[in-house]
């Protein structure tokens, strides 16, 4: 039979020792109810088994938190999968563009708590090509949408979109961009809000992915391409 009595040992001896020789509490099976460990939130000491107890408590409780933070998570996919399903089936009814620009502002704004939001169109024409969304926009502009080969979240754009925003521009703090696209790059579409928090670069962009990718088919089909030389023209000005 193993022991350790009459021996100096010091803590990381008596880990190893325990280890080496699982049968010790077997054969001092009575020690589990006389040793004494601190209670692990305080409150003086407790058996050792009580302790094992707590710790599993402790692990459980750890393991709710995580699922109810699972569980939370779930339905705020499904919500927002629920709104994005009810968008496309919006954008699936317009006729004008106009009609589609403006009930997407209200969608954004009103379904998904986006206060601010911008669109600019190129490369496409329409019988509403008098509206701002088709304003004259730089190549610079239209590098950065080509460039976005995902959604771009965090507080820093171009001055050119800032001004987009008009009077708003100076209270918006975190922004969200996603490039347009049919069989080109038609445009971009800008997302602010004055919650530095509410765009930020770690989050996630599948949503505001599916949302580009609403938003172009809906435009394409409302929108011809433009030919070539109206194209040139357009990106001079």
């Amino acid at each position: 039979m193993s022991n350790i009595d009459d021996m100096n040992l010091g803590p990381e001896e008596v880990v190893r020792y325990l280890r080496t020789h699982p049968e010790f509490f077997e054969d001092h099976a009575d020690m589990l109810t006389e040793i004494q460990v601190p209670h692990p939130h305080g409150g003086g000491a407790i058996p050792i088994s009580q302790r094992q107890i707590a710790a599993l408590r402790d692990k459980n409780r750890v393991l709710q938190e995580k699922l109810a933070e699972l569980i939370r998570f779930g339905e705020e996919n499904d919500a927002i999968a629920d709104k994005m399903h009810r968008l496309a089936v919006l954008l699936l009814t317009f006729k004008r563009l106009s009609d589609l620009v403006h009930d997407l502002n209200f969608d954004l704004r009103e379904n998904f708590s986006v206060p601010h939001t911008v669109l600019r169109l190129w490369n496409v024409t329409s019988e509403d090509s008098a509206l701002p969304e088709f304003s004259p926009t730089s190549a610079d502009i239209h590098a950065v949408a080509e460039s976005l080969v995902h959604p771009y979240c965090g507080t820093h754009i171009m001055d050119e979109i800032h001004h987009w925003f008009g009077e708003d521009a100076t209270r918006l703090r975190s922004f969200a961009m996603v490039a347009l696209r049919t069989q080109k790059t038609i445009g971009l579409l800008v997302m602010g809000s004055e919650d530095q928090q509410r765009f930020y670069p770690e989050m996630g962009t599948v949503y505001l992915t599916r949302l580009s990718e609403l938003v172009s088919a809906a435009l394409g089909r409302l929108a011809a391409p433009a030919h070539t030389e109206e194209t040139n023209q357009h990106d001079q000005r």
